[in-house]
């Protein structure tokens, strides 16, 4: 199976379905961003605070380089991740990857209930929210478009819309 990186703006599912796949392809699952605080005993938003976004993506790209060892794994990266250095470049060389792609409305739906754990996005209402999403969507979707898969997320709302999404993933990848 070698190894699966799912990526995508915040809140596309990366997450949610990562631990899914795994558990289907019985496999190990790695959320960069967890990986990322366990080793460096900091929350993102300490690191942030602490080197701003230069310093966590320089952190990002270390972190990213070290997991990518591992074989038969699903990864999940941060919303940034293949926007920087040669990340995206790497990821294809090194693996499968999967663009969960998802539009700005339903983004905003879903991030507007969890943006307290979101240093980016924890201070912004609705509408600068929305404008936050739809502009940096704009700027990232060229680099996600690189990805080997693209895979729609937008209804992705239920315990029964994860399952689906999974297979549906599951049967692209095993095509």
């Amino acid at each position: 199976m070698g190894r699966i990186y799912l990526i995508g703006y915040m809140g596309t599912g990366k997450t949610t379905l990562g631990k899914e796949l795994a558990k289907s392809f019985e496999v190990e699952f790695i959320d960069l961003d967890h990986y990322i605080q366990e080793s460096q005993q900091k929350t993102i938003a300490e690191i942030f605070e602490e080197g701003g976004e230069a310093g966590f993506r320089e952190i990002e790209n270390q972190a990213l380089k070290s997991i990518s060892t591992t074989e038969n794994v699903i990864i999940s990266t941060g919303g940034g991740t293949p926007c920087f250095f040669d990340n995206m470049e790497y990821m294809n060389k090194t693996g499968t990857t999967i663009y969960l792609r998802a539009t700005a409305e339903a983004l905003c739906e879903r991030l507007n209930i969890c943006k307290e754990k979101r240093p980016l996005i924890k201070d912004k209402n609705e509408e600068e929210l929305y404008l936050f999403v739809k502009e940096n969507l704009t700027k990232r979707e060229p680099h996600y478009l690189k990805a080997d898969i693209i895979f729609e997320t937008d209804n992705l709302i239920s315990r029964e819309e994860i399952g689906n999404h999974v297979s549906g993933i599951i049967d692209l990848l095993t095509k």
